[in-house]
């Protein structure tokens, strides 16, 4: 009698990678409604913010449009089903990925010239450029893996525009402490963000017990 196979089990790793792309995209949704939605009203806390974004527009508005198309852009490019059936338009969404990377980390900068949280922001976007370049190279060389590790770097800056956010709740962010938390969190969240990455690419390595000879 002939054997009906099972179902395949889901991959742990399927399903970490569900549980992960949740958790970033309701930390982002919730970012969004703590530290966005409030500039649409004059929230006393935001006041000072809110008239900066206003002032800031021209440079604001391209910085986010590009900061937004990368950060949407993530979830499909690191889909497995979607670069399989669609590998032309994954391409072409690579290659916008990396000139909106390239736009909106020039455009951060410039929103930081002369201000406080400069040097924070000046090593965010070359961080970003960096990681994200070196993806585009390791793609043009067919080294697949490489450029897979690469982009996850690339993302993980990409994400500490949310991140980074966090920073928005903490009262004394817009007291007279605030540039100095500004600066100071913008590294530690980038720094942070690119460890856990190569923690994560490399766990198995680190995890494993080699059999000695």
């Amino acid at each position: 009698m002939p054997t009906v196979p099972l179902p395949a089990a889901r991959p742990a790793n399927s399903r970490f990678k569900t549980i992960l792309w949740i958790s970033l995209g309701i930390t982002t949704l919730f970012v969004f409604i703590t530290s966005e939605v409030l500039l649409v009203t004059d929230y006393p806390m935001y006041h000072a913010y809110r008239l900066q974004v206003i002032a800031d527009r021209g440079l604001l508005i391209p910085h986010t449009l590009c900061g937004s198309f990368a950060l949407l852009a993530g979830p499909l490019q690191f889909s497995s089903r979607f670069r399989l059936r669609h590998p032309k338009l994954h391409r072409i969404l690579g290659r916008m990925y990396f000139v909106s990377v390239i736009l909106g980390a020039l455009t951060g900068i410039a929103l930081a010239a002369g201000r406080p949280g400069l040097p924070g922001t000046s090593m965010q976007g070359a961080a970003w450029i960096i990681c994200t370049t070196a993806a585009v190279i390791a793609a043009r060389n067919r080294q697949i893996a490489v450029h897979r590790q690469w982009m996850a770097r690339s993302y993980a800056v990409t994400f500490t525009f949310v991140s980074s956010r966090v920073l928005n709740l903490v009262p004394s962010y817009w007291s007279h402490l605030g540039d100095v938390l500004s600066a100071v969190g913008v590294i530690a969240f980038t720094l942070a963000s690119i460890l856990l990455v190569d923690l994560g690419l490399n766990w198995r390595e680190l995890t494993t017990r080699h059999k000695e000879r």
